[in-house]
């Protein structure tokens, strides 16, 4: 009986980052001498173990093998004859495919050292070409490692390529997918997962919408980028530099949904694109099965960021009708991610990144200008029901006008 640490954790410690958790593989036992050991067996596919002290996973050595579709279609063989080099022969990526013993030597049956050398994220083996999570986990890998210089190796981009057309990621469950874009999108490089999706074909077969971004242009004067596709690269490379939540960059990834379906006839310009891209938003939200925070959040963006981009001229009714939109009183956090979301479209433009935004300023300040309005003078006047209601409603428009004409006297 033997144990090797694995995978990423072997990985990341080559390449001197943190690591968070350990894979450990044990080879030469079976589950009854991992019982007498007192690991106590979790999961049902394969034999895992906990260990009676750490608690962390030990698997065992094992094969696989396809018989259905998606990244659930396959069959595992374990036995006590199973050795290392056929267990990291399962693995998707070279680099993910090392062990070190406990003696500190490491074992690279496939080159996964020099790969990490190299910064190529190249497969193992051909078999890499029967799990579809393997498109989105090699993606995930490349936004991840892209400040280190890593790429994808041709040969893997054309099996991943292969994989796409055949149709397997349409296997995928939702959740799974939405598991990998949540952790892409939150990584430093969340741009590259897109573009490596994009040039195997993933990013058309499970985000068309997006996709279809690319290669429509927007008026020069506003947009320097011109591609929509781009901008939205842009946007998102925004929400890393100022450390938005995930909510937000699912928000910033779908925005400008509208402008894929204008009319070429009309291009540069894309009027009303905010109303036509909310089906849109709806249903990729429904396909990716995505929480309700991102969901609601991206449809409010959607529909009114270009509001937020207008907030110094909007006349305090219709400043006060977008606040109450958000439900300000009892949901500010909301409003607040919201205009972060607007100004990460706003910087997310070539040349821009650094323009200054009052409008994020101007917007949380009238937020807070109608929350401080209180209710209790109207309530000991005796108003109530829909008197109180109205009554109220006019008190923070007056209150809003005045901060208005403050406001737009300062500047």
């Amino acid at each position: 009986m033997q144990i090797f640490k694995v995978g990423g954790a072997v990985r990341d410690q080559l390449l001197g980052r943190a690591v968070k958790d350990i894979d450990w593989v044990v080879v030469g036992a079976s589950p009854e001498q991992m019982r007498a050991k007192g690991y106590r067996p979790v999961g049902d596919d394969f034999p895992v173990f906990l260990h009676p002290h750490s608690g962390e996973e030990y698997a065992l050595a094992r094969t696989e093998r396809k018989n259905g579709h998606g990244y659930g279609g396959f069959t595992f063989h374990t036995s006590p004859d199973v050795t290392l080099e056929e267990d990291l022969l399962r693995r998707d990526l070279t680099v993910n495919a090392m062990a070190l013993a406990d003696d500190g030597s490491l074992i690279d049956p496939y080159g996964g050292q020099a790969d990490l050398a190299a910064g190529i994220l190249r497969h193992v083996s051909p078999a890499f070409a029967e799990d579809p999570l393997r498109v989105l986990r090699v993606a995930r890998f490349a936004a991840r490692y892209a400040y280190l210089g890593f790429r994808v190796a041709s040969e893997t981009l054309a099996l991943m390529r292969v994989l796409t057309e055949s149709g397997e990621l349409q296997h995928l469950t939702a959740e799974r997918i939405w598991q990998e874009f949540a952790c892409a999108l939150m990584e430093d490089n969340p741009e590259v997962f897109l573009q490596v999706l994009r040039d195997c074909g993933a990013l058309k077969a499970l985000l068309p919408e997006v996709d279809l971004l690319f290669g429509v242009p927007q008026p020069a004067e506003h947009h320097p980028e011109v591609d929509t596709g781009v901008h939205i690269l842009s946007v998102l490379q925004q929400c890393v530099r100022f450390q938005q939540t995930l909510n937000i960059r699912w928000a910033c990834l779908l925005h400008d949904l509208g402008k894929g379906i204008t009319d070429p006839e009309l291009w540069p310009r894309h009027l009303g694109h905010e109303k036509k891209g909310l089906a849109l938003i709806k249903k990729v939200n429904k396909r990716f099965k995505a929480p309700n925070d991102c969901a609601e959040l991206a449809v409010l963006v959607g529909e009114y960021h270009t509001h937020a981009h207008r907030a110094l001229e909007l006349r305090p009714e219709t400043l006060l009708k977008l606040l109450m939109t958000f439900d300000i009183m009892r949901r500010p956090q909301r409003f607040a991610d919201f205009v972060a979301a607007s100004e990460m479209d706003s910087r997310g433009r070539l040349g821009l990144e650094d323009r200054l935004y009052p409008q994020a300023d101007y917007l949380r300040c009238a937020a807070e200008v109608v929350r401080s309005v209180s209710v209790k003078p109207l309530l000991e006047q005796g108003l109530q029901g829909a008197e109180l209601g109205l009554a109220l409603n006019a008190e923070r428009l007056r209150t809003l006008q005045t901060y208005v004409a403050n406001a737009r006297a300062t500047n």
